[in-house]
């Protein structure tokens, strides 16, 4: 039997959860991997898996056979990358991923120039507005809004970014402007719709570093940044967004920022990659490129009207 290809199999099935997931992802017939499993448990004489209706759980054996696989298979993937020269001449397939709309405004127009200079790396760009798991997904390098958790990646800030409560000209004429947070318990809100610890709305007090919530009741909940600037520019609300997703409508004085006073802390972007020794030069020329371009996009942001 071919123990490196059932090895690979058996870390994809514990990675995606199933046999049929598995079956899925390496596009192998369920019989065949069920038999390659079967046959490297023979092989070592011992129990890897245990299967129910509802689950696959790891034997104490498998948990130490696949935590040594998953080095193992890490091993060679660096020595592949090593061999098709990934670390001499800038090629291959570079993953990024990014946030929805910053990536559609701001990561697009510098992948598109890269790829002008560099003929033999060809880019899948990711957006989500969801943290996508760099190990899982294979992304080689992660474009990310917000404080991050300690881990092992690799983080270079290249800015920040407010986070500004705007409104239409139009609905501050008709109901005025809000001199605090708790004038906007009795305004019409927008608010994004996306997995948050409070979907209430924090501020700073102002000449304080403390922090407070105010509990705003959406007149419209959309699942959009996009969406959500729309809806304000059109008048349905006040809402609280990145100062890069209302750039350009404060600057063309379709929204107004206020309450500035009153904001948090502005919130760090990074690019992230994960740590593994030598990087491969396809991901060091594009974290070389990127960053001056992304520092400046977000100067320009931070320095615009508003």
């Amino acid at each position: 039997m071919d123990r490196f290809e059932a090895m690979s199999m058996l870390v994809t099935v514990i990675e995606t959860g199933s046999f049929s997931a598995a079956g899925r992802s390496l596009k192998v017939p369920l019989a065949t991997l069920s038999r390659k499993i079967a046959d490297l448990e023979s092989l070592l004489g011992t129990r890897l898996l245990v299967r129910t209706t509802r689950k696959l759980t790891l034997t104490d054996a498998g948990i130490a056979y696949v935590a040594t696989a998953r080095r193992i298979l890490e091993q060679v993937e660096e020595a592949e990358r090593q061999a098709a020269g990934e670390y001499i001449t800038p090629k291959g397939e570079l993953v990024i991923t990014a946030p929805v709309q910053f990536g559609r405004l701001h990561v697009l127009p510098v992948v598109v120039d890269f790829l002008a200079l560099f003929p033999e790396i060809n880019v899948r760009l990711m957006l989500a507005d969801r943290n996508i798991d760099l190990i899982d997904a294979h992304v080689d390098i992660a474009i990310r809004i917000g404080r991050l958790p300690d881990s092992s990646m690799v983080a270079t800030q290249i800015g920040a970014v407010r986070t500004v409560v705007c409104a239409s000209p139009a609905l501050l004429d008709r109901g005025g402007v809000p001199q605090g947070p708790d004038d906007l318990l009795t305004r019409p809100c927008v608010t994004v719709d996306i997995p948050l610890p409070s979907p209430d709305w924090r501020f700073k007090a102002a000449g304080s570093a403390a922090t407070f919530e105010v509990p705003v009741l959406p007149r419209l909940s959309v699942t959009t940044t996009e969406a959500a600037a729309q809806a304000a520019i059109h008048g349905v609300g006040v809402t609280r967004l990145l100062h890069y997703q209302v750039a350009e409508a404060v600057e063309a004085g379709a929204l107004r920022i206020i309450l500035d006073a009153f904001e948090t802390d502005p919130v760090p972007v990074n690019l992230v990659h994960i740590s593994r020794g030598q990087m491969p030069l396809k991901v060091r020329r594009f974290h070389d490129f990127a960053a001056p371009r992304l520092r400046d996009v977000l100067e320009k942001v931070a320095t615009s009207v508003g």
